[in-house]
This record gives C-alpha cells, structure tokens and sequence, in this order.
C-alpha cells in the first residue's frame, strides 16, 4: 500500500506538536508498516521551508522513509481544473492550487492520503481514501 504524506503531518512530528505530533507519528508508523510513504514536490517544498537547510530537510525526510514521489502531468491538469471549478463555485480563495496539487498526487499515486485536513480531501477527491491520524480515520 502507497501512502501519500501531507505536510501538517511531517510538520507535527518535525515540531514535535504538542498536540498532533504523537497521534501523526503514530500514524505514519502504521502507514510504514503497510508500504510505502510518498510526498509530491509540493509537500517537499513546504516541509523544506520549516529546516534551516536542504541538507536538513532531506536527512529529516530521509529518517521517516518518505520518498519523493514526482507530480505526473495529468494529476497537474487536474489538479488546476478543479481549482478553477472550486473558485468558480464559490470557494474561497484559502484554497490555493497546492492543495488541490497534493490531493490529485495521492489519487493519482498512490492508495491513500495521510492529513489532517480531512474534510478538504474529502470533499474535492471523493475517490481517495483519507486517513486523519488525530482521530484514527
């Protein structure tokens, strides 16, 4: 099993969250044990800014067996179609294009999503399996 890893969960352990680090470590020792962990170059991206350096972020990734796991091009596509039906409906502008990048890497790499941002993830990619380590779903 492929799962996807976005960024508030690496960003809880990384910081040791007081409230979400040991639920999102937790969560991402079971996903380990079932196969692989994944990130896009969004959720690279983000988690690189948080380190003082690249040498930083990559050991930090490296240690919890993430593996970059590049965009591929229809996932892109989509991802900036249903940004744009998003904004045309209404959605406000909170949402930015990486979130719906992140969300159409997982449907499109891998079997799951692992966030916090549950209801998002759920709401605008109805295919994919959302795990939320903070409440076990």
């Amino acid at each position: 099993m492929i799962t996807a890893v976005d960024t508030n969960v690496l960003l809880d352990v990384f910081t040791a969250d007081p409230s979400f680090g040991q639920p999102s470590a937790d969560a991402l020792r079971d996903a380990r044990r079932r196969g692989a962990l994944v990130a896009c170059e969004v959720v690279w991206a983000e988690v690189a800014a948080a380190f003082a350096s690249r040498t930083r972020a990559n050991d930090a990734l490296e240690r919890l067996e993430i593996e970059f796991s590049a965009m591929h091009v229809t996932a892109a596509v989509d991802a900036g179609v249903n940004w744009r039906t998003y904004r045309s409906r209404g959605g406000p502008r909170d949402r930015i294009v990486p979130d719906f990048l992140v969300g159409a890497h997982a449907a499109f790499r891998a079997d799951r999503l692992l966030t916090r941002d549950r209801g998002f993830y759920r709401s605008h990619f109805t295919g994919l399996t959302v795990v939320d380590p903070s409440d076990g779903s």
